[in-house]
């Protein structure tokens, strides 16, 4: 009966998220080409509202749970598990007065309305896993932009989306780039939960009446660790104790 009742709602959810991105679409360009950076922020962010408003249709709710009074006036390195493209707007919504940036693939940054025009042009970057000297370079010039503004990049270190919700083991090497190029940030872990169940029967039918679930831990000093590489296995064993089984 529940798998049968997503497929209406499924539909429903659909006319509502492709009317949101065709909409924020050319508000995103107006935004940006007549005012600039501020005018586009405020445009994304609110995008992220109406997308997680989206979500609403099958039943979703979201918990967003940060203990820690995060400061602006430094950069952020955000590291978290990744069950589905549904981590993205909870984590841009809930800290958006941090600015997030995002490391994503390169097919991401064309054919999405909305999505692809602000991974181009909002302060994301876009990798070639396929051409490792094109993500150094870009990881490099990311990792610089974060410094020097002081905002916060994301990154999912497994690389890929948990089908289950079971960690991955985490890819480093994208890490220890901007660990090298952001020495003043702080290292915020995030566990999400139960994000993998909105596509627990595949694309279609989506799951309903999920609730996904995201928990800052305690930010990390990234000059307080010597050793780098204990200061990713202690992110990662973090967020990984805080998936629930």
């Amino acid at each position: 009966m529940r798998k049968l009742l997503a497929y209406p709602l499924t539909a429903l959810y659909a006319v509502c998220f492709l009317s949101t991105l065709v909409i924020f679409h050319p508000l995103q360009w107006l935004a940006n080409n007549l005012f600039g950076y501020k005018a586009l922020k405020v445009t994304v962010d609110w995008l992220q509202f109406f997308i997680m408003r989206c979500l609403n249709v099958l039943g979703t709710r979201i918990s967003f749970n940060n203990p820690y009074n995060l400061p602006t006036d430094k950069p952020l390195i955000i590291v978290s598990n990744h069950q589905s493209m549904y981590d993205i707007s909870p984590i841009m919504w809930y800290l958006r007065k941090h600015h997030v940036k995002f490391v994503s693939k390169k097919e991401l940054g064309k054919g999405i309305p909305s999505v692809s025009y602000n991974l181009r042009h909002g302060g994301s970057v876009l990798i070639d896993r396929k051409n490792p000297r094109q993500s150094m370079v870009a990881m490099m010039k990311f990792g610089d932009y974060i410094e020097k503004t002081k905002r916060a990049a994301v990154i999912f270190p497994e690389g890929t989306r948990s089908k289950d919700g079971a960690p991955k083991p985490f890819k480093t090497k994208g890490l220890e780039m901007l660990i090298k190029k952001v020495p003043s940030a702080l290292m915020v872990p995030i566990t999400v939960n139960n994000s993998w169940k909105m596509l627990r029967y595949g694309k279609f039918p989506m799951g309903i009446g999920n609730h996904m679930k995201f928990t800052v831990h305690k930010p990390l000093e990234i000059i307080n660790f010597t050793d780098k590489s204990e200061l990713i296995q202690q992110v990662e064993q973090t967020i990984v104790e805080g998936i629930e089984k």
